[in-house]
């Protein structure tokens, strides 16, 4: 059986490990989609009734969040008062 490493489509239980979310996330934001207030969800695919997640997907939403090197670091500029 292959590991998480090996997989390229994960399940909803190896996604939330992989990704640090709940499954409970994972549900909600596919069956609300994106909202403006909240995390974006991400992609995931559809084989017969069961969902997926690619692993490529969600290295890249991953990377597509803003890092921050310390925490008193200002996502938009300037430092922490």
């Amino acid at each position: 059986m292959p590991t998480t490493q090996n997989k390229r489509a994960l399940s909803e239980i190896e996604t939330a490990e992989y990704i640090g979310m709940s499954r409970s996330f994972l549900r909600q934001s596919r069956m609300e989609g994106n909202r403006e207030t909240r995390t974006p969800a991400p992609p995931f695919i559809k084989i017969g009734r069961a969902v997926r997640y690619l692993k490529d997907d969600l290295d890249n939403w991953l990377n597509s969040f803003c890092r921050l090197e310390h925490l008193g670091q200002n996502p938009l500029g300037g430092e922490h008062v």
